[in-house]
Order: structure tokens, then C-alpha cells, then sequence
């Protein structure tokens, strides 16, 4: 049951805005097709939700059908080789989000018998799925009422109320409208609703207020300018470390890779051999901190920007006429695109070999 209060809008106005305007998206199920008796499947709801936190619906089209084209159904993806998991997912980013995609495959094959839970409390019980993700599950593929706050979300709500407590700080109070706000009919719905609104009308420049269908009851619009919400705490300067990076390429084509260890950034992930940065330390820059002695030179600086702090590797490259003995293996560079390299290590392999992954076969 909802919980209506004075200052609570009806959710109505959204709902029939989203029947005529949602967004088309590959793993959705439309009101249309609900009305045709279509039901969302929770496997596709959850590898979306996934790999949309903290990434574009662009971003994440391809990604996503790729997924299910090569794992159709959750088993398959927990009987999947770790490696291949994380070689698919390369490039989206965030890749502690692939290990424990894989992590809660397997529990929902092994310990729920293929079959996702259907409430917050029971997905909120595997491996790698918070709140929000628990949420978005169970509104969009059980209907539960839930309270489904992303990016998007909090944006309208901090404008529909005027919220001018900064976030973080705010989102206890956001969740608590959000929680009023839901109805107990078509919550998933309602929760994509307002993720559409966010994405195409409540934008964080220039919204278009007079399409809105919360226009009569947003106090950002009556009292102020809306572009000022949500209010945001004044961000940190990020820190920029240093590093260097390898690139040894046999007389063959082939290019010296190892593996990352399987815990903190990266990890499990593949990449060039490079020195000992991290996100509080610097690593070596100089030629010195090479796998073994060649003639290394100079192929210039990539920068590549992670959530906490910029990194600048120093890139060296090394022909050499045939393979050494090294940690790591060696892999012919037209097979680059198969390996689960994170985009920092192919701006690091770009810059050394500019057409590496144009001639990768993938």
C-alpha cells in the first residue's frame, strides 16, 4: 500500500506519459507488450541493471546483445569461463561489475535452480547486487513495489520537491520520496518512467519543463530554476598518478600480455606489462622498470581517467626479433580484440601500435 501525503503527486500523469513515450530499448518489455500478456525476464532486467550502473544506454546496447547472443539464459552464463566473461565485458568499464556478474550467475544456477528470487530481500542476498539493483529487479521483472532511485531519479525528485540538501548527504530523503511516490500498480513501470523523464526531459541542462507531465506539481519550476537541482557537494580535485607501460612486439606480431591480479582495479583483467601504480601511489616511469632489457623507446603518454584519480603511463615499445622468457604470455596482435583488455591498456597498445585493433580480427 502507498502512503500518500500532502506534497505527494499522483504517479497517473507519468504513467500516461510513459505509455506514449517511453524508449525502445532491447531489454525492455514495453506497455504494449505487457498489454499483450509479454512478461520481462528477470535474467535480461538484471544483466541491463548491471551494466548500466555507471554507464550510457549506448554504451551498454551492444554489450548487452552480444551477451545474450553468446549466454541466452543465466546457466549459461555461470557455466561460462571466467576469462570469457571478462573478455566480453572489456571495454565497459568497471570491471569488479563482471567478476560478480559471473559470481551471481553462478548462485542463481546452483542455489536457485536457474530461477532468480523475485523480492528485494532475496536478491539483495546474492553475490554483487545491492540495493539498487535489488530494487530495479524486483520492480521491473516482479512488480514489487519498490523504491528504484539511479542517477535519473534522483534528479527529478530533487526537483519535483526541491531538495536542497546536497548529495550525497540527500538521498536518504530522495529514497523516501521515491518510496511515497511508487504505486503499488505498475511500480516497474513507474520506476522505468522515471528513468525515461530523467534521460529525455528532466536533462540536467536545458530540461524541457513544458513537456513534463509533473509540470503542475514541480517546486523546482514554481520556486526557482531548475537547472540548480539537484544541489551537489563540491567536488574533490582528483589526484594524478604516474606509471609506465610496455609494449614488445616479435618480428611474428605478437605482443607480450599478462594477467592482473584477481583482486582490486582490474582485476582478472588483461594488460601489457606496467609498473606499480595505483590509485594512491605512482609506479615507475623510465625505461629502467622494462621486463627485460631491449631497445626500448619513447611512444608518448596516454591519460586515462578512472572514478577516483587520473593516470598518465608512460609508453614504451620494444621490437625484438623473437620471444623472451617473461611473466605473462604472447599473444599475435590480430587477435587483441578476443583478450580482456580494459580501454586504458589499448589507449597503452594504440599508442605503441596505432593499428593494432584495426587489424585485430576479434
Amino acid at each position: 500500500m502507498t502512503l500518500i501525503t500532502l506534497d505527494t503527486p499522483s504517479a497517473k500523469p507519468l504513467l500516461d506519459w510513459y505509455d506514449r513515450h517511453h524508449r525502445d530499448l532491447p531489454w525492455r518489455i514495453s506497455p504494449g507488450m505487457a498489454a499483450r500478456g509479454v512478461k520481462p525476464d528477470p535474467y535480461h532486467v538484471w544483466l541491463s541493471e548491471v551494466m548500466l550502473q555507471q554507464t550510457t544506454v549506448q554504451a551498454v546496447k551492444p554489450y548487452f546483445e552480444k551477451f545474450l547472443q553468446r549466454w541466452p539464459e543465466v546457466t549459461d552464463l555461470a557455466a561460462a569461463e571466467t576469462e570469457a566473461v571478462m573478455a566480453a565485458w572489456a571495454g565497459l568499464g568497471y570491471y569488479a561489475r563482471a567478476r560478480n556478474l559471473k559470481k551471481c550467475a553462478e548462485a542463481v544456477a546452483t542455489e536457485h535452480g536457474g530461477v532468480f528470487p523475485d523480492t528485494e530481500e532475496g536478491l539483495r542476498s546474492l553475490p554483487g547486487i545491492g540495493d539498487y539493483t535489488a530494487a530495479a529487479v524486483a520492480a521491473i521483472a516482479f512488480d514489487r513495489q519498490a523504491a528504484v532511485m539511479d542517477g535519473n531519479v534522483e534528479r527529478v525528485i530533487s526537483r519535483l520537491y526541491a531538495i536542497t540538501t546536497p548529495l550525497p548527504a540527500a538521498k536518504p530523503l530522495m529514497k523516501e520520496k521515491v518510496a511515497l511516490l511508487t504505486p503499488a500498480a505498475r511500480p516497474g513501470d513507474f520506476a522505468q518512467a522515471m528513468m525515461d523523464l530523467g534521460a529525455t526531459i528532466c536533462t540536467p541542462k536545458r530540461p524541457a519543463c513544458s513537456l513534463c507531465p509533473f509540470r503542475g506539481s514541480c517546486e523546482a519550476l514554481k520556486l526557482s530554476d531548475p537547472e540548480l537541482f539537484p544541489v551537489k557537494a563540491a567536488k574533490k580535485e582528483k589526484p594524478v598518478r604516474y606509471g609506465a607501460a610496455f609494449i614488445a612486439v616479435t618480428g611474428d606480431g605478437e605482443i607480450l600480455l599478462r594477467r592482473r591480479a584477481e583482486s582490486g582495479l582490474l582485476g582478472g583483467m588483461t594488460e601489457v606489462p606496467t609498473t606499480a601504480w595505483t590509485a594512491r601511489i605512482d609506479g615507475e616511469t623510465s625505461a629502467a622498470a622494462a621486463p627485460f632489457e631491449a631497445a626500448w623507446q619513447s611512444a608518448g603518454t596516454v591519460i586515462h581517467v578512472f572514478t577516483h584519480f587520473e593516470l598518465r603511463l608512460s609508453i614504451w615499445r620494444a621490437a625484438i626479433a623473437a620471444k623472451i622468457g617473461a611473466d605473462g604470455w604472447w599473444e599475435p596482435v590480430t587477435n587483441l580484440e578476443a583478450q580482456a583488455l580494459p580501454t586504458v591498456m589499448k589507449k597503452a597498445i594504440a599508442a605503441a601500435i596505432p593499428l593494432a585493433f584495426k587489424t585485430s580480427k576479434g
